[in-house]
């Protein structure tokens, strides 16, 4: 569906090795069950990140082993070819982790993993940007984000899954804190010009609770939230009190690794980039704009609203042609 209307368009320092392409999920590309467990994306298997997932495939990993994986997947190209150390100073982890994490995927340890990983992943030419500045590799590191969720999109059901829980909730809470305030924000103002009673939640502290218990008695039945780097603890804590609550918890993450994995019902995993100060998040902010138009698809007034506001926004004189 074509919006038409008004739809023209800050991030805490990563720091803790977050950010990196996520895996796949049960109903097809791009979502991830709640308990921890990852399933293979499909739709990039062709990938060395895609063949790279599938050593992920069913595993309940630990935050640190996560945190490896991340790494891995992010630098699927790379991996093969470093060793312990190198991959443990990728990741921000110890060497000994790095040897648990190959045992715990059951080889006899990192060698034996690296072997496997330069036949199941090869590199692939590289794009030459050897002459790029630090500005062009971070538009260069975006692009590829842009890249992979493309692939991920390919199976298009998780989010028409998502757009249809959305659409369905009323009201519909939308979270974001920190880093993902602007792009909660950026859903839930888009948003409250189809959905007729959206509710942003980007303000953290002990009224969150109370916001949420709001919603509930509302006849809220769905959740959506952003997630970003570096991942805060209350937001974890609402999505687990959410789902108490009766919610259902649809989460926007940069992996799905990402620690709210395992409060989240239904994970869309969007990678953001690492390579400048602060983070950028380009493509979970186009996700989001797609999970718009699949929640726009199962709403069957959300074209005349649109018109409506187009209209009144004329009378307005709201804009400047």
């Amino acid at each position: 569906m074509s919006t038409g209307s008004d739809t023209a368009g800050g991030a805490d320092r990563n720091g803790d090795g977050s950010g990196a392409v996520g895996a796949g999920g049960t109903t097809g590309a791009g979502g991830t069950t709640g308990d921890g467990a990852v399933e293979r994306d499909t739709s990039v298997g062709d990938s060395p990140a895609g063949r790279l997932q599938t050593l992920f495939e069913g595993r309940r990993l630990t935050p640190t082993q996560r945190r490896i994986a991340h790494s891995m997947v992010r630098s699927a190209a790379d991996v093969p070819f470093l060793s312990s150390v190198e991959l443990a100073e990728l990741a921000g982890v110890s060497q000994p982790s790095v040897t648990r994490f190959a045992v715990a995927l059951g080889f006899d340890g990192y060698p034996a993993l690296r072997k496997h990983l330069r036949e199941v992943a090869p590199a692939e030419p590289a794009a030459d940007t050897a002459s790029y500045n630090e500005y062009q590799q971070a538009v260069e590191a975006e692009i590829e984000n842009l890249r992979h969720l493309a692939a991920v999109l390919a199976d298009p059901r998780p989010v028409a899954r998502a757009g249809r829980l959305l659409a369905a909730s009323r009201p519909l809470p939308v979270l974001g804190l920190r880093a993902a305030a602007s792009q909660a924000y950026g859903f839930a103002y888009f948003a409250a010009k189809v959905h007729p009673d959206v509710r942003l939640l980007h303000e953290g502290g002990t009224m969150l609770q109370d916001r949420i218990d709001a919603a509930v008695r509302a006849g809220a039945t769905a959740l959506l939230c952003f997630a970003l780097p570096r991942h805060p603890r209350e937001v974890v804590d609402a999505l687990a009190y959410a789902k108490e609550a009766g919610l259902t918890v649809v989460t926007v993450a940069d992996s799905a690794f990402a620690p709210v994995a395992k409060v989240s019902d239904l994970l869309l995993p969007a990678a953001v980039g690492t390579g400048l100060a602060f983070d950028t998040a380009c493509a979970p902010m186009l996700l989001g704009r797609v999970l718009l138009e699949a929640m726009c698809d199962d709403l069957p007034d959300a074209q005349a609203r649109l018109e409506q506001f187009d209209a009144r926004a004329a009378v307005r004189g709201l804009f400047v042609e």
